[in-house]
């Protein structure tokens, strides 16, 4: 960094101390350089291998949990998964670093108060519990001594942040303009032009036009780049048919999934509990005698269908109530049942009869689901075999010999996806393979492998006119058809922009009331309300639709709607996300001053070393 930008960093930092200082009452007013044990440090303060660990483990953690498929290293790397975590952490360190340099820290009391406010130290009786405490912090791997520094330094954290960001408030003229912006609202007339309006047919097109056609548009006639290359690929789909299954495995697993293929006698149940006898009794009366309906019943219990439904169940199941419930011939209620958690109404709505599917008829889905998956474990089983062929100088066609795989060819471009080109692994290989690249097994996504090696670059080829002939005709015939259609729509445009009325023009028009820039309309471009919105009052334009021209003509500009009763919301809502974006922006800038003053370590080594730990 230049002596002059140093400069200009220091005084933005000093500036925001001597605020923060006189903000925060004067709580008070660098060396660099790093350890084994930090992955990163920021002036004094380091990021340590544990909270790293601890980190990016939570990440990875948590992106399984949302998609309930693990996510590796290697991939969470290219995510930039680990990158955000360092930033993360290191931004935090920068104000630790911060709140040490300007001795920001709180009392002894504050922690106390922290901790017995914290519901996950607390007893049955909601009153902090000493042995829990100690408890809870042996199962994370902390001392009371580290958890409480921890609180000290995330409330100084926390505070310093606060005097960052708290109060800022987007100022109302940014918050009207952008108000203005979203809610105006545009009226406008538009028609719509297709082939249909052209008075004239068009004709058909000489060879002379269709070859300066040809010869204009040539890029659109030319095959792209390709790969030519060869490969071996097998899928289970591919060898199902020579797996053996014998007959003892199907009837087997048959016997595994017997639950799935034999089911009992089931009834659909609601169970309403009361708190005692006469207040059941007292209900059943009334249902009987027609006063009330079991709906009512549950509403008066303060309860939901959903909350008293059992679904569909057993007799077993049904304890003491079941004789009686699977007795009823057809849906009604039953009752009073003592049960375990008192005297209960029961309603059966549906008798769902017994299931028993025989092995015969699921043989033939047996033997497909287990063939198929002996494929897969044999082609998975023969990878290292076929990987130590590859690496010993075996060429494809010496691979496809001795194995399963098949030998294949193909001219390879972006955007093709046609027969294994359909796998994206395969796809994602092709577009990577280079000439000198070693062929190596990669898996597909339904468990078949391939290998691929490279043969030649097939540089962009022109298709003579004669091999695409019906497509030069069809380009020719839209470019005439759009070029009439905007003839047309110049000599509308001329008499609109001249005072006509667009309704007086003999075409089907349809006007648009209060339109919002965000608002679309079916048949028309992605652009074409946003670009009304570029319009002045009572202009006119064209907008081209790929084969049809559309004509708009702006009637009138209106404000934002003052009769909309979300208006008032929707302002406090732009208000809300703008202050946020101006506190997140000026915090991001103290904060990278902070790391610019107190200088920013980071130990690759560590970093590796602590990733290394991790399945890549």
């Amino acid at each position: 960094m230049s002596s002059i930008g140093k400069k200009t960093s220091n005084v933005f930092v000093w500036i925001i101390m001597l605020l923060l200082i006189a903000g925060l009452g004067g709580f008070g007013v660098s060396n660099f350089g790093g350890s084994n044990s930090a992955i990163a440090t920021v002036g004094d303060t380091e990021v340590s291998v544990d909270e790293y660990y601890r980190a990016l483990q939570q990440e990875l953690r948590g992106f399984q949990a949302q998609t309930g498929q693990p996510l590796s290293l290697t991939a969470a790397k290219e995510f930039g998964v680990d990158a955000n975590v360092r930033a993360r952490l290191i931004t935090g360190a920068a104000l630790d670093n911060e709140t040490m340099r300007i001795g920001l820290s709180i009392g002894d009391d504050r922690v106390r108060r922290e901790v017995l406010a914290n519901t996950a130290f607390q007893g049955l009786d909601g009153k902090f519990d000493r042995a829990g405490y100690t408890r809870a912090l042996e199962q994370a791997g902390l001392t009371e001594a580290e958890y409480e520094d921890a609180i000290r330094v995330e409330t100084a954290r926390t505070i310093l942040q606060s005097a960052i960001v708290n109060g800022i408030k987007a100022p109302d003229a940014m918050t009207n303009a952008f108000l203005s912006y979203t809610q105006e609202r545009r009226d406008f007339t538009w028609l719509r032009l297709d082939q249909n309006n052209l008075t004239d047919v068009v004709p058909e097109p000489t060879d002379a036009q269709l070859q300066t056609f040809y010869e204009a548009n040539a890029a659109d006639f030319t095959e792209p780049e390709k790969k030519r290359m060869t490969y071996i690929w097998v899928t289970p789909e591919m060898i199902v048919d020579n797996i053996e299954v014998p007959e003892a495995d199907l009837l087997e697993e048959y016997n595994k999934r017997l639950d799935e293929y034999s089911k009992p006698e089931r009834r659909l149940v609601e169970r309403l509990i009361f708190p005692n006898t006469a207040d059941i009794e007292a209900a059943k009366s009334r249902l009987d005698a027609g006063e009330t309906t079991f709906e009512a019943l549950v509403v008066e219990r303060g309860l939901t269908l959903l909350d008293i439904d059992l679904g569909d169940v057993t007799l077993d199941a049904l304890d003491t109530a079941g004789d009686a419930i699977f007795a009823m011939s057809a849906p009604g209620v039953i009752g009073p049942v003592d049960t375990n958690l008192g005297p209960a109404l029961y309603r059966m709505n549906g008798i769902i009869a017994a299931t028993e599917i025989s092995f015969d008829e699921v043989r033939a889905q047996l033997l497909d689901e287990l063939a198929l998956d002996r494929a897969r474990r044999q082609i998975n089983a023969g990878i290292s075999d076929i990987d130590d062929l590859l690496a010993g100088g075996a060429s494809l066609q010496e691979v496809a010999d001795e194995t399963d795989l098949r030998l294949a060819q193909m001219d390879w471009a972006q955007g093709n996806s046609d027969g294994i080109a359909n796998y994206s692994a395969f796809r994602d290989a092709a577009g990577a393979l280079n000439d000198g690249d070693y062929a190596e097994v990669r898996e597909l996504d339904d468990g078949g492998i391939f290998a691929l090696e490279f043969n030649a670059l097939i540089a962009p080829a022109l298709n003579p006119i004669d091999t695409v002939m019906s497509d030069v005709i069809t380009g020719w015939e839209n470019q005439e058809i759009e070029t009439r259609l905007t003839a047309m729509a110049d000599d509308l445009l001329a008499q609109i922009s001249g005072g006509a009325d667009m309704a007086t023009l003999g075409f089907d028009v349809t006007t648009e009331v209060g339109l919002l820039r965000e608002s679309t309309i079916v048949g028309t471009p992605f652009d074409f309300v946003s670009g009304v919105f570029e319009m002045d009052k009572g202009a006119a334009r064209i907008v081209d639709g790929n084969g049809v021209v559309f004509i708009a003509h702006l009637d009138d500009i209106l404000p934002p709607d003052a009769t909309n009763p979300d208006l008032a919301e929707i302002k406090t809502g732009l208000q809300t996300a703008i202050s946020q974006a101006l506190a997140d922006d000026i915090f991001a800038a103290y904060n990278g001053a902070l790391q610019t003053e107190a200088g920013v370590y980071v130990n690759s080594a560590v970093v590796n070393a602590v990733h290394a730990q991790f399945p890549q």
